[in-house]
């Protein structure tokens, strides 16, 4: 069946291992997963021009595991590289901040995210305005931690307690996202302290891919089926 390759568009092996650790569940159902690091990539994405910047490397490195491939997921909240990616391959390819806001509605009525930046949010915005969900966000605001910030448990933690609780009690959002790949290893104490549904992203992009990869559900049916 080939295996899912998660790829982290930073150069932190520290993300990369926290991604891996919040997937690992997901590896009881059979398919071979396999979380790698962009080399060539930033320390973290973290503006528009870093996330544009790793698409080239991102693209490189998917056309050498294309062979072994059942599938791709990109994991950075922004999916940068996604629709190019879709364009080079057949096989399912998934980003963890699409697949993050679908699952999301299916689990409350309005979300929000946690990002990382201030600066970060107005790239959500064109992303969730193109996917059409505003009418079903509550609210999007900042931690004020960059990605490498987020390895300090205590203060990555008591942020995230208390911007979830924000989304929840004055945004009124009844299910949160997690929106930086970077946070993966914060869902569960987050979801204990706030009582509502947490997603992660990388879960939730991995959980999407390998219900499609033994379906052979594709972006490119026809491209698929021709093999």
């Amino acid at each position: 069946m080939g295996t899912l390759y998660v790829i982290n568009p930073n150069s932190s092996r520290t993300v990369t291992e926290g991604i891996d650790a919040a997937i690992a569940p997901l590896r009881a159902l059979g398919t071979e997963i396999e979380c790698l690091t962009l080399a060539e990539g930033p320390p973290g994405i973290e503006s528009q021009a870093q996330a544009d910047a790793v698409v080239p490397p991102l693209l490189a490195l998917a056309e050498r595991l294309e062979p072994a491939a059942a599938g791709f997921v990109i994991a950075c909240f922004g999916d940068p590289g996604l629709h190019a990616l879709r364009d080079r391959t057949a096989k399912p390819t998934l980003g963890i901040q699409e697949c993050s806001v679908v699952t999301a509605l299916t689990l409350g009525q309005r979300f929000g995210v946690i990002s990382i930046l201030s600066a970060s949010i107005p790239r959500h915005m064109r992303a969730f305005g193109a996917m059409g969900v505003m009418d079903r966000l509550a609210g999007d605001r900042a931690l004020g931690l960059g990605v490498a910030e987020l390895a300090d448990a205590t203060t990555t933690r008591s942020r995230m307690e208390a911007v979830g609780a924000d989304l929840r009690d004055r945004d009124g959002a009844d299910v949160l996202v997690m929106g930086c790949a970077g946070m993966a290893r914060y869902r569960d104490p987050l979801e204990a302290a706030l009582g509502i549904p947490v997603v992660e992203p990388c879960q939730a992009a991995v959980a999407m891919a390998l219900g499609r990869i033994p379906l052979g559900q594709t972006h490119r049916p026809g491209d698929r089926h021709a093999r």
